[in-house]
């Protein structure tokens, strides 16, 4: 489902295609997650934590979940997005799982008290905020040091990070821009807007969404034509 963790893989994959590795065509298969398709066997085999997203590679049927991973299995398995000298892989790896260990408290934490909570309590609200405003802050002073989180490249460490806090900063999740005065971070807005105008960025987002604006939707992509025929409606 197109949901920040699942913008990460269709993302990657739409610019490994833009790098011309046809090899990274793909079928991307929608699963509701709030109608408990991760629960079926199908999934589940596939994934047995039954969280989205989840990756068969059928040229060798090996099965990858956790986006980080399929983000890192792509990018091995492509030899791209993720350099090769160790110091700066070590860097875009440095940014990759603090984005794993960061987005809990932005999507479960502040998402969920101020976005979708039946009931709106000051406290979580607060505290979750305070945590993602120090998020940002961190994201912020690391993009005035270099124009991408992993150095002078562009890396998968950039595409795991652009869905939640790009999505965030630019007013696609939780309508929270003034709220968490998001403009006050110049160069992470810096960062979110040059990512947003990437045309793989704009084509991974819209897949396997089913909510909002009718010409940012696609269910299912089997090829790109399925991209195509949104972008241009």
């Amino acid at each position: 489902m197109g949901t920040p963790n699942g913008q990460k893989v269709t993302i990657m994959l739409e610019e490994l295609l833009a790098l011309g590795h046809q090899g990274a065509e793909y079928d991307a298969h929608l699963i509701r997650i709030g109608e408990g398709d991760q629960f079926g066997s199908g999934f589940v085999d596939a994934n047995p934590n039954s969280k989205i997203p989840a990756l068969v590679d059928t040229t060798n049927d090996t099965k990858v979940f956790e986006s980080g991973s399929i983000l890192v299995y792509l990018a091995d398995k492509f030899g791209e997005l993720l350099p090769t000298n160790p110091s700066e892989r070590a860097s875009v790896m440095n940014w990759l799982f603090w984005l794993h260990g960061s987005a809990p408290y932005l999507g479960g934490g502040f998402g969920h008290f101020y976005a979708y909570a039946p009931e709106k309590f000051e406290y979580p609200i607060n505290r979750f905020s305070m945590e993602v405003k120090r998020q940002m802050d961190v994201l912020d002073k690391r993009l005035a040091q270099s124009p991408y989180l992993g150095g002078e490249q562009y890396s998968i460490a950039d595409i795991a990070t652009w869905p939640w806090y790009g999505n965030l900063v630019l007013g696609n999740l939780y309508e929270a821009k003034t709220f968490l005065d998001v403009d006050s971070y110049v160069h992470l807005k810096r960062w979110a807007e040059t990512l947003a105008q990437r045309p793989a960025v704009q084509r991974g987002r819209i897949v396997n969404k089913v909510w909002g604006d009718e010409s940012e939707q696609l269910a299912e992509r089997h090829n790109a034509a399925d991209i195509d025929a949104v972008l241009k409606s």
